[in-house]
């Protein structure tokens, strides 16, 4: 053997040993597979039969925030302190079918890149690549995505947006008519960088050595990042935002991330892929009644989690239970439902007017819709119907889910607490 084969062997031996060496806090894109993105609760900052609908000339009172009207479904069933309980209020966001008319609510789309920091804080490098993950470059796929897009859906006569072609499906028993729509107006807005503190997170590099194809971080440090600590605080994107006047409480805010995965505990127990709330403001006489209404949402590269969930599957999810629970039944009565259970394999047990987390865990989680060659996958919703246990269902198509209509095909039942034996339907 030659000096120059020795050599080259070497090269090669060090080479193979640079590319298996990880760090610590370093995960490969295989860490994901058999994980399930979801939903998650976010930073709660308050307590907790036939479809009704008042006339909407005003929603809930007392708040400055978002439109919204109200209404309730009768339904016997349990409170989530087991007391007996048939009526159950909801608010939703925008003005109610019987107003004829449409709504144009205001969507800034507010894009978090994530910094992530060695333990005394400098900008951290791996193999010379810098940990730092791009959200500016989602934010006009998401716009021209149909959440916010005008195509043709069949509950609307014209091209409409995806949200609004849902709430058309859930009131059609109402006689709507085509004058009626529920609409988001996009605003890009000015992009924030989230720091991650060593230690709050794991990384995957992408299959180029090059940052990075996801992050995993610690819920409990992401909310504290994202959610301002005082009223004067401008550190945190939602604070910025705010006091930029880059989000209002008429509006409905989205902080969109790039593959940032939430988990509680430990970086096995994720994948929170997004959520939906309000941060509570104080007024000029120190009420705490202004709620912005937000969603943290990821866009989820293709193929992370197979090819159900992927792009806005986490964004269409929260932006429909905005739609249907803006408030995150802050009161403790609005919001709130019988319990019910979601269909297997995950089973969900829940007391809320929660669209989306009834379809997370299911196989056919998503309806992709093709726009200019790109294949989106917005998520199947759960319509009002299905909590109310109407049957039939006065929805469109007697629908108890929207788009796909065969992905619940029977309302919830209404059961005890945490789903134990409840009452004879």
């Amino acid at each position: 053997m030659t000096i120059r084969h020795t050599l080259l062997i070497l090269f090669f031996i060090a080479a193979a040993t640079r590319a298996e060496a990880r760090e610590p806090d370093q995960v490969t894109r295989s860490f994901l597979v058999g994980k399930r993105a979801h939903a998650g609760d976010a930073p709660q900052l308050l307590g907790r039969g036939p479809i009704v609908v008042n006339g909407g000339r005003s929603g809930l009172g007392g708040i400055d925030s978002v439109v919204n009207f109200t209404g309730q479904y009768t339904y016997p069933g349990f409170d989530w302190q087991g007391n007996p309980q048939s009526v159950w209020p909801w608010a939703m966001v925008g003005r109610s079918p019987r107003s004829n008319a449409p709504t144009v609510i205001g969507a800034p789309i507010i894009p978090v890149s994530i910094d992530m920091r060695n333990a005394d804080g400098t900008p951290r490098y791996v193999n010379g690549q810098r940990l730092y993950m791009d959200a500016t470059r989602y934010v006009w796929p998401v716009i021209d995505s149909p959440i916010f897009r005008p195509i043709k859906w069949a509950t609307s006569l014209i091209p409409t947006q995806y949200l609004d072609a849902l709430f058309r499906a859930q009131f059609w028993g109402e006689h709507i008519s085509e004058a009626w729509h529920t609409w988001l107006l996009p605003v890009p807005r000015t992009p924030r960088v989230m720091q991650l503190a060593a230690g709050s997170y794991d990384f995957a590099l992408d299959d180029d050595g090059t940052c990075c194809a996801f992050v995993l971080v610690d819920a409990n440090y992401f909310g504290n990042a994202l959610f301002p600590a005082t009223a004067d605080d401008t550190t945190t994107p939602i604070g910025a935002a705010e006091h930029a006047h880059e989000m209002t409480t008429k509006e409905i805010s989205t902080f969109l991330f790039p593959n940032t995965f939430l988990y509680e505990g430990d970086p096995s127990q994720c994948c929170i892929v997004g959520y939906h709330a309000f941060d509570m403001e104080p007024d000029a006489q120190g009420n705490f009644t202004k709620f912005y209404v937000m969603d943290f949402a990821s866009w989820v590269t293709p193929g992370l989690f197979g090819d159900s969930f992927a792009d806005i599957t986490a964004l269409s999810h929260e932006l429909a239970e905005i739609f249907n629970d803006p408030f995150v039944s802050f009161d403790g009565v609005h919001n709130q439902t019988q319990w019910w259970q979601a269909p297997a394999p995950f089973s969900l047990c829940q007391d809320n007017l929660e669209v989306g987390d009834v379809i997370e865990g299911l196989g056919n989680v998503s309806y992709p819709v093709t726009i200019d060659g790109f294949t989106y996958h917005p998520q199947n919703e759960a319509l009002l119907q299905w909590f109310a246990g109407e049957s039939p269902s006065r929805a469109w198509h007697g629908a108890y889910s929207f788009p796909d209509t065969t992905v619940l095909t029977t309302p919830a039942g209404s059961l005890g607490v945490n789903c134990g034996a409840g009452p004879i339907n």
